[in-house]
């Protein structure tokens, strides 16, 4: 079964975005690798909490119905019990499927914790701090967050303004919301390597060493 983020970009888009990114980097000594994650984390806590709220107020609100259908009181609590149980199993694997739902139960600091963990882990494991010239930049992108990260590494750091890649951020959150993601994602990578290509001129050597798309 495909997951959220291989259902996010086709094939094509896929292969449309990996082709631009090796594109730009003929221009930059640059590494620029685009990913796009489901989630950041598996938020079990907001699965328990999310199930747990839904189904006590329900479980107590069918109590007293089913106690009086089989004749055994409308306080009975051997039935609140299993009520509660088995909507509590109910909404927690319906919260586990359901992106949009497992949202309303993640507050806005987790969110911004889990997907920043997230995107400097991914930094670390995908390599992109062992690139030639510490020139490695990531575009992070969680989906059931609906949050990006551009992550540079020292080298790009040491250059420019972190602060310079909020517009980065923006043009790709922006195209998501408008359901255009491929073309923002495009977007955004020509124009990392504009700003790029201004700092790590192309090198007659240099070669790819990182991924140009991940799906996770």
């Amino acid at each position: 079964m495909q997951t959220l983020s291989q259902k996010f970009l086709t094939p094509a888009e896929q292969d449309k975005i990996s082709n631009l990114v090796q594109q730009v980097e003929q221009e930059t000594s640059g590494e620029i690798v685009p990913m796009v994650v489901s989630a950041s984390h598996s938020y079990p806590v907001a699965m328990i909490y999310g199930a747990s709220v839904l189904a006590l107020p329900l479980a107590l609100l069918l109590m007293p119905l089913i106690g009086g259908l089989f004749w055994m009181g409308s306080q009975n609590v051997w039935i609140f019990l299993v009520l509660f149980i088995l909507l509590y199993g109910l909404f927690y694997g319906l919260i586990q499927r359901c992106s949009w739902l497992k949202r309303l139960f993640l507050s806005q600091k987790q969110i911004d914790a889990e997907v920043e963990e997230a995107a400097i882990t991914a930094f670390f494991t995908e390599k992109l701090h062992k690139t030639r010239e510490a020139n490695g930049i990531l575009l992070f992108i969680s989906l059931i967050e609906r949050k990006v990260w551009v992550l540079g590494d020292s080298g790009v750091n040491d250059r420019i303004d972190p602060a310079q890649w909020q517009g980065i951020v923006t043009l790709i959150t922006d195209g998501i919301k408008e359901k255009r993601q491929c073309e923002a994602i495009c977007a955004a990578i020509a124009e990392t390597g504009k700003i790029l290509k201004t700092h790590f001129p192309a090198r007659k050597d240099d070669r790819n060493e990182l991924h140009n798309l991940i799906l996770r």
